[in-house]
C-alpha cells in the first residue's frame, strides 16, 4: 500500500533533518499547495489596501522555514510552525503599514465608499487586533492560544490539532468552541 501524503511529508521532513538535501527538493512540491491555501485563508479577511499577496506570504514563510533548525515531528508540526510564521509575517506587515509617520492609520476611500451605509461596512478581522487578542488569551490560557493558532492560522483539522497538542479530539472540539467564543467577545468589544 502506498504511503499517504501526510506520511510522505513526515518521512521527507525526517530525511531533511538528517541532512538529505534532496529530501527538501522532494518536500517542497508536496507542501507548497497547502502552504498557499494556508496563506490564502489567513489573507481572506484582509481588506486593507496594500495588503500582502498570497504568494509573497508563502515565499516569506518558505524562506523562514528553510532557516529553521526545528526537530520536525510530523506534518502537523511542520504546518503548525508554518502557521505561526505566517501569522508573524502578517502582523509585522500590518505594524509597518500602520505606522502613523507613514500615514498608515488612514484608509483611502472613494466618495461612494465614504457615503455608503454602515450596514455595508467590511466584516474583516484586523491582523493586529487578532494578534493582540491572541496575546491576551495566551496570558490567560496558553493552551487555548496554541489551539487557535493551530486551527485558525494552521488550518489543522480537529484530529491533527489533537495529535499536535497531545489531547483527544473531543477536548479540542470543546476548547475550540470556548476559545472562538472568547475571541469573538474580545474582538467585538463584548457585543452579542
Amino acid at each position: 500500500m502506498p504511503d499517504s501524503p501526510a506520511t510522505n511529508v513526515t518521512r521527507l521532513l525526517h530525511e531533511w533533518k538528517a541532512g538529505d538535501r534532496d529530501a527538501l527538493d522532494r518536500l517542497i512540491p508536496l507542501v507548497y499547495a497547502e502552504l498557499h491555501a494556508l496563506a490564502a485563508r489567513q489573507l481572506a479577511g484582509e481588506w486593507r489596501p496594500g495588503r500582502l499577496q498570497t504568494t509573497a506570504v508563502v515565499s516569506e514563510a518558505y524562506l523562514r522555514l528553510m532557516g529553521q533548525r526545528a526537530d520536525w515531528q510530523d506534518r502537523a508540526h511542520f504546518f503548525a510552525i508554518a502557521a505561526q510564521l505566517m501569522r508573524r509575517i502578517l502582523v509585522d506587515h500590518a505594524r509597518r503599514e500602520g505606522r502613523a509617520k507613514r500615514g498608515g492609520s488612514s484608509i483611502p476611500l472613494t466618495l461612494d465608499e465614504a457615503l455608503a451605509p454602515a450596514s455595508q461596512a467590511l466584516d474583516a478581522v484586523d491582523a493586529l487586533d487578532l494578534d493582540r487578542a491572541l496575546e491576551k488569551l495566551d496570558g490567560i490560557d496558553p493552551d487555548a492560544a496554541r489551539l487557535v493558532e493551530l486551527r485558525f492560522f494552521g488550518g489543522l483539522t480537529i484530529e491533527e490539532t489533537a495529535a499536535a497538542l497531545g489531547v483527544s479530539a473531543p477536548t479540542v472540539k470543546r476548547e475550540w468552541a470556548v476559545a472562538k467564543g472568547w475571541l469573538y467577545r474580545e474582538l467585538t468589544g463584548g457585543a452579542e
